[in-house]
């Protein structure tokens, strides 16, 4: 009885201790692990894909909201916000191969697209605005794009059928997006990326895009 004593004394502290100094910080790592699924998160640029918009390294701020509040970890949402509109910055897995991605939406459910030269019409009309010939305007977007390597593959006439998103990246010579994996759902897009915050060279920012 004296030995067994000390040994359910200890047992007793080591299980406070438990309780008190390493419970809290596991429910506070849980609580930050769901708040990144759910609400914010950021990515890290890893090509040159995006360019000019987005640099390899960029660190970009995403609004995990912007399509809903999710269950965390889960593509559940129990706040439905409405899809991606043409011209937003998105971040989703590939339908390829499941890699993490940010591309640029360009036409939605019940667009006609089509793309010649790294150039794109929705509904008949070109998005070159007239006095700038890399760039393409959605809406009150205008968006610089890299062509310097040419515009990669085309896109015939095609209309966006319900529920599906067509991405493309900006650096349309250098990017793999729907033109090769296809269309992606709505419900699989994670967030909507809302600013640069880090570059390099230049350090901490705050770039909207």
């Amino acid at each position: 009885m004296e030995i067994a004593e000390p040994e359910r004394s200890r047992t007793r502290k080591t299980l406070d201790r438990l309780r008190t100094d390493v419970l809290p910080l596991l429910v506070l790592a849980v609580l930050m692990l769901a708040a990144r699924s759910s609400f914010a998160n950021h990515y890290h640029v890893p090509s040159g894909s995006m360019q000019p918009t987005l640099q390899p390294g960029d660190r970009v701020a995403v609004d995990m909201t912007a399509y809903g509040v999710r269950i965390p970890f889960t593509l559940v949402d129990v706040v439905p916000r409405g899809g991606p509109r043409p011209g937003e910055v998105v971040v989703f897995d590939s339908p390829a191969d499941g890699t993490r991605l940010i591309k640029r939406v360009v036409a939605v459910a019940g667009d006609t697209v089509e793309l010649v030269d790294g150039r794109l019409r929705i509904n008949g009309a070109a998005l070159q605005p007239e006095d700038a010939d890399d760039a393409e305007r959605f809406g009150a977007r205008l968006v610089a794009l890299d062509l310097r390597h040419g515009g990669g593959p085309g896109i015939v006439p095609t209309v966006v059928p319900d529920g599906m998103v067509l991405v493309l990246g900006d650096h349309r010579g250098r990017s793999a997006d729907g033109r090769y994996f296809g269309l992606v759902p709505e419900r699989e897009f994670y967030g909507r990326a809302v600013a640069v915050y880090h570059r390099r060279g230049e350090g901490f920012v705050w770039k909207r895009l």
